[in-house]
């Protein structure tokens, strides 16, 4: 009997669909028909390969209530999440046709002659997504990548293949060719790993963990393989005394229990300057416990389930009794269900501070003046995203350069615009994606040179 993957709704626990596990073999053939494919989308005029795919765009926007039902079934994210993340996916693939036409070479001063460069596509891109925002993550590899002239193999998540299956169904209503773009749902140790050992592919984009991530970026240097890695995350928030307190208070909620704090971005260390600490503690903790977890599908809720049921036994065990905190609620009964949570007694090397929870789990910490903030903010192996409040605006340029992580936030707790680039420092990951280098991560530069001597 073939594998499956069995799609649980994590609101419920009721399975949502079975989907064959695609095989080795399954890989093969997929890199098989997309080397092919790629070879005419690359040949293909760009204002050709733009109009498809701003098409795909528009199909997508015409789907976007659908792709987010879909969304809050097999993932558990709040439908206002949901159809954020479907128009994002839109969002992306405007950007990216609109980078197609301006996807230059240069012309170099050179003795003798004319030296000019070329921008060429790397051929079968493979994509491994996450389960943890699967659409847009998805798009951030999938759009620039088939504007640069690739075709691309996309691996969903075990636990969330359908939003991907959908799409690829949408690209072939849109006219993207046959075979350009393929979903091969699949298990990360089978078709992740066929992905990623074979010659075929050129280049491996994947967000995940950062064990995982090591794992692929050992494989890859093996076979000289171009690799974009978007990894885990601690992402601090910084809170000087004298920023707004009421609205860095009433921002910091969210900030970590998005998505449940299945986020890499999610600011769940908390850092504030011990002269406004317990203010800062009066305002913050009503707003944990205010915060409506439920039915992802109703229009009120904030904050939904956890993706599975060891997710929801990871997140449990760094919450240990020993530890205080401020909790919210959650329902009972069936569903991945854990309470928006704040831990107030946990010292700076705990595990709760140090470790990625990934889950609706954030850590106070103290901190006397800039240098110390700096110093707790940098305590981390990971380097992703990070926030600070001040009204000092020297103090936010020097804290910002000084903080070592790839997107930071000041009086906000934004880390990701289609437009603008992202990626992190140190565990966090390798290269960028987003914004107006997004197209050239696909690419290979050629330098020809033509002599006009006699």
């Amino acid at each position: 009997m073939s594998d499956v993957l069995e799609v649980l709704n994590p609101a419920t626990e009721e399975t949502v669909a079975t989907i064959p596990a695609a095989t080795r073999d399954d890989v093969d053939a997929a890199v098989a028909r997309a080397a092919v494919a790629q070879r005419h989308w690359a040949a293909a005029a760009p204002a050709d390969r733009a109009r498809l795919l701003r098409r795909f765009a528009a199909v997508v926007d015409g789907h976007i209530g659908e792709l987010a039902l879909l969304e809050v079934r097999e993932a558990g994210h709040t439908i206002g999440n949901a159809r954020w993340e479907a128009g994002n996916v839109r969002d992306l693939l405007d950007f990216a046709a609109g980078g197609v036409e301006r996807l230059c070479g240069r012309q170099i001063p050179v003795a003798g002659g004319i030296d000019v460069t070329f921008l060429e596509p790397l051929g079968v891109i493979g994509v491994i997504a996450p389960w943890n925002f699967p659409m847009p993550i998805a798009a951030w590899g999938l759009a620039p990548a088939l504007a640069a002239g690739n075709a691309v193999i996309l691996k969903p998540a075990e636990t969330t293949p359908l939003t991907a299956l959908r799409l690829a169904e949408l690209a072939l209503e849109a006219g993207i060719p046959e075979h350009l773009f393929q979903v091969l749902p699949g298990r990360g140790a089978v078709a992740g790993d066929a992905l990623v050992e074979h010659p075929g592919v050129a280049k491996i984009v994947f967000t995940g963990s950062t064990r995982v991530g090591k794992q692929i970026m050992a494989k890859c240097a093996d076979r000289v393989k171009r690799v974009t890695l978007e990894l885990g995350g601690k992402s601090p928030n910084i809170v000087f005394a004298d920023a707004d307190l009421e609205a860095a208070a009433a921002a910091a909620p969210m900030a970590f229990l998005d998505n449940s704090g299945q986020d890499c971005c999610a600011r769940t260390r908390i850092l504030v300057q011990r002269s406004a600490y317990d203010r800062f503690l009066e305002l913050l903790a009503p707003g944990i416990e205010s915060v409506v977890v439920g039915d992802p599908a109703d229009e009120k809720t904030q904050m939904g389930p956890l993706i599975s049921r060891a997710q929801l036994e990871r997140v449990r065990s760094y919450v240990t009794d020993d530890l205080t905190t401020v909790r919210g609620s959650a329902p009972e009964g069936p569903g991945f269900w854990y309470p928006p949570t704040l831990v107030t007694g946990a010292g700076p090397t705990a595990p709760v501070a140090t470790e990625e929870v990934f889950g609706p789990v954030a850590v106070v910490l103290p901190f006397e003046d800039e240098e110390d903030a700096v110093r707790l903010a940098n305590a981390t192996e990971y380097g992703l995203s990070g926030s600070l409040w001040t009204r000092d605006i020297g103090r936010a340029l020097r804290v910002s350069r000084a903080v070592a992580a790839g997107n930071l936030s000041v009086n906000s707790h934004s880390s990701v615009r289609y437009s603008t680039p992202f990626g992190g420092y140190k565990q966090s990951g390798l290269g960028r994606e987003l914004g107006p280098e997004a197209l050239t991560a696909f690419t290979e530069t050629k330098n020809v040179f033509i002599s006009t001597e006699a």
